[in-house]
């Protein structure tokens, strides 16, 4: 698939078939989230998998939504501090890393006909205490992974891209 097209097959899936991910299909995505860019080539980014229905139970004050508890892989996107670079001014740019990594990751699942929704309003605090994060390492983001269920479309919309760009400096004029 060339990458135009496979940018555009990739949309955010809440619904999920039970059907396991075979380790080789998890470890393709996960690869491709490896090899993406980080900031000074630190690689902060660290994941977790889920599969486990206890463990998945844990999940469900972090983000209790049934579609989400019911993907037969969840994937937690985390980000090590001791690692992530910082610009001068202090800005750490781990999330900035974990979100390249797990957009690889998104991209990669939606090449092999999984899908997987980017999930950031989860609340922190209890998903360290229910994946036994240490005090260094952040969660950024989840996803589930899955095959999407029969009948599940792409309901993406985007802003035209003359809302979304400026020329030369910020509101310059469009082309």
């Amino acid at each position: 698939m060339d990458f135009p097209a496979l940018v555009a097959r990739r949309f955010s899936v809440r619904d999920y078939l039970d059907t396991p991910v075979s380790e080789s299909l998890i470890e393709k995505v996960l690869d491709a989230a490896r090899l993406a860019p980080s900031a000074c080539n630190n690689q902060p980014t660290r994941f977790i998998v889920i599969q486990d229905q206890e463990t998945r139970r844990k999940l469900q004050p972090v983000y209790n939504r049934e579609w989400f508890l019911a993907a037969p892989v969840i994937i937690a996107a985390c980000c090590d501090r001791t690692l992530s670079w910082r610009r001068s001014d202090g800005r750490d740019y781990g999330d900035v890393d974990v979100a390249i990594a797990l957009d690889h990751l998104t991209l990669a699942a939606a090449e092999l006909g999984l899908g997987t929704c980017w999930i950031g309003n989860f609340k922190a605090a209890e998903a360290k205490a229910a994946l036994m994060i240490p005090s260094s390492i952040d969660p950024v983001a989840f996803t589930p992974l899955g095959f999407p269920a029969p009948g599940t479309a792409a309901r993406k919309t985007r802003k035209p891209l003359t809302d979304m760009v400026s020329w030369e400096f910020y509101g310059g004029h469009h082309r």
